[in-house]
């Protein structure tokens, strides 16, 4: 039979575990952050104890048969309901898949730990961190590098508004991802850096000729299409 202490130390370290990954997340400003891992990684663990070691006292009692692996079971299903709260769709785009997936691996890092394979628990907080943060370095440079484009605009003062800029990008077909406006000095207009999904050549160079023709727009700067 497990010791008191024992259990105090799997809920511990997995707590721990689970907090290791959801520093990471705090760090990106995300929605399920320090809080959220660690206790989603403490709750698997104790169900895990409570399932394991929480019915001995009816065992052999006729007709009672223990099955330490049923709130394992509805673990793993359960905590989907917990990483689609999650899951955002904004303006066409789904944000919070990773946060999500990191919910149900913190889940499964807090399960082995309340069933005593500290080696499964430690070596997957490991890979989790490389995931979230060493593959996001190579993700953000080589990948998501590729699959969008720049466009740098400078204006009159006053001449064009930003959502008419954004709706002559939209007309073409092509996804407004971020925009940053960089206010000129006195008597000197914005600068406008946005960020666009890819574009085709053929969409990019209709952009051009529709930016091209509108007035107070005086330069032009299209990267990555």
């Amino acid at each position: 039979m497990i010791t008191t202490l024992h259990m105090v130390l799997r809920i511990g370290l997995a707590t721990a575990l689970g907090a290791v990954i959801g520093m990471e997340r705090e760090r990106s400003e995300r929605a399920a952050g320090l809080r959220t891992h660690a206790m989603v990684a403490l709750g698997a663990a104790a169900f895990m104890l409570a399932s394991a070691y929480g019915f001995k006292g009816v065992l052999g009692t006729p007709a009672v048969v223990l099955d330490p692996s049923r709130v394992a079971a509805q673990i793993v299903t359960g905590i989907g309901f917990l990483g689609a709260g999650a899951i955002i769709l904004q303006r066409e785009v789904v944000r919070g898949l990773t946060t999500a997936a990191s919910i149900w691996v913190v889940a499964a890092i807090g399960m082995a730990v309340g069933g005593g394979l500290y080696a499964l628990a430690v070596s997957a907080t490991a890979l989790t961190l490389v995931v979230l943060a060493g593959l996001k370095i190579v993700e953000d440079r080589w990948l998501r590098r590729r699959r969008s484009a720049s466009l740098d605009l400078r204006m009159d003062p006053g001449a064009v508004s930003v959502e008419e800029v954004r709706s002559w990008i939209e007309e073409q077909d092509i996804k407004v991802e971020q925009v940053r406006i960089v206010p000129g000095g006195p008597g000197a207009g914005d600068d406008l850096h946005i960020v666009l999904s890819r574009p085709a050549a053929r969409k990019a160079a209709a952009l051009l000729d529709r930016l091209r023709g509108r007035a107070g727009v005086r330069e032009i700067d299209l990267r990555g299409a």
